[in-house]
């Protein structure tokens, strides 16, 4: 049985789903009402796509909810982890946010929480029962829409253990090792590097988990042209792009999933998150 709250996003389609009916009171809190109509000592799974604390706050009424339904056995499916990226405390005054979140959700005692391709090692630490599906089948696929040999481009220091795992399920595809810098108290990024001399025209597709603005990919297109790219890729497991895509025009093409939101747009092909779980 599946409780999907977000009813835009189905990653277990063949699954039977759970109805209910939500709402938003007019004081800004959410309210869920669940259909009884379904065997109580099944294993629920929950999915969602936590993108506002309105998001995380239908999914622990849901729960509540189901707890008081004698629903004893529950899984959650969150792809894209919220505040993940926060997951240190780089000046003071600053939160650790990815453990305010893994702490709620901690509270509501899920048998499993699975991520997709999360930020870092520390996600899953935080959370109980946690189990992260990795990005490879997601990249295969993307490999396989390009149709041309590329080499792997990892833009950090961050990237580096995730891509080179992804070149070994692959078959070892080649990884080029990039880095950069980033100013803890503005974010300004700087001194991009691309540790290859001479790419020789190859075609390339840098892989990372998640785009927002874009500020790190655009830099980094600009400094593998100079090193003699062939056509450019970006693939990210979680698309947010909140300047959009005209930014990121020295693309080729995009390649996301819909595991925060859905997109439409001729430069960018979503991989629905049911095609790689």
């Amino acid at each position: 049985m599946i409780l999907n709250l977000d009813q835009n996003f189905k990653p277990f389609a063949a699954r039977q789903e759970i109805n209910f009916q939500n709402f938003t009171f007019s004081g800004g809190e959410p309210h869920i009402k669940i259909n009884p109509d379904f065997d109580v000592t099944q294993k629920i799974t929950i999915t969602h796509r936590l993108n506002s604390f309105n998001d995380l706050g239908l999914l622990c009424i849901a729960v509540d909810a189901l707890r008081r339904m004698d629903v004893r056995n529950i899984d959650l499916f969150i792809p894209y982890f919220p505040a993940a990226r926060q997951d240190r405390v780089m000046i003071k005054g600053e939160p650790l946010s990815v453990k305010v979140y893994a702490d709620i959700i901690n509270g509501m005692q899920f048998d499993k929480v699975f991520v997709f391709d999360a930020h870092s090692e520390v996600t899953p630490a935080l959370v109980n029962n946690c189990e992260v599906i990795p990005n490879h089948t997601f990249i295969e696929t993307v490999v396989k829409a390009i149709g041309n040999e590329v080499k792997l481009i990892s833009p950090d220091g961050g990237a580096l253990k995730k891509i080179y795992k992804v070149s070994e399920f692959l078959g070892g595809v080649e990884v080029v090792e990039c880095s950069k810098s980033r100013d803890v108290k503005t974010g300004r990024l700087s001194g991009f590097k691309v540790y290859n001399d001479d790419l020789q025209g190859m075609d390339c597709l840098i892989v990372d988990d998640i785009c927002d603005g874009g500020g790190t990919f655009v830099g980094l297109a600009e400094e593998l042209k100079n090193k003699n790219a062939g056509k450019l890729y970006l693939s990210v497991s979680h698309g947010i792009f909140n300047k959009g895509f005209a930014v990121l025009d020295c693309f080729e093409k995009i390649f996301t999933t819909n595991s925060f939101k859905d997109f439409e747009g001729e430069r960018v092909e979503v991989i629905g998150l049911n095609q790689l779980i």
